[in-house]
């Protein structure tokens, strides 16, 4: 199993506005997708004056399932998200693989 993490810093002015959207619009997108078998957004629990740290994380059965997604899928909605807060937030992306 994989999990696919997508860890985000939004900007406080955004941050409000960014959290609903991605449980509304975002995260249901990625999961109509039909590749992922759940999802969890995290808050990550440090001390930030300019910003809230999130991770975002999606769980599918194997690396060809994220590689489909990588190619068919990440890339509007990426865009999507980058027309939406551009100057607002930093991410990066992370793979994980569940051992036990």
């Amino acid at each position: 199993m994989i999990i696919y993490n997508v860890t985000v810093k939004i900007d406080n002015n955004a941050h409000a506005d960014w959290l609903e959207w991605m449980k509304t619009t975002h995260i249901p997108d990625v999961m109509a997708t039909g590749l992922f078998t759940e999802n969890k957004i995290c808050k990550v629990l440090v001390d930030e004056e300019d910003g809230t740290t999130y991770s975002i994380q999606y769980t599918c059965d194997n690396l060809q399932t994220l590689e489909k997604y990588q190619r068919k899928f990440a890339p509007k909605l990426q865009q999507q998200h980058t027309e939406r807060y551009k100057g607002n937030f930093v991410a990066f992306r992370t793979l994980l693989e569940v051992v036990e």
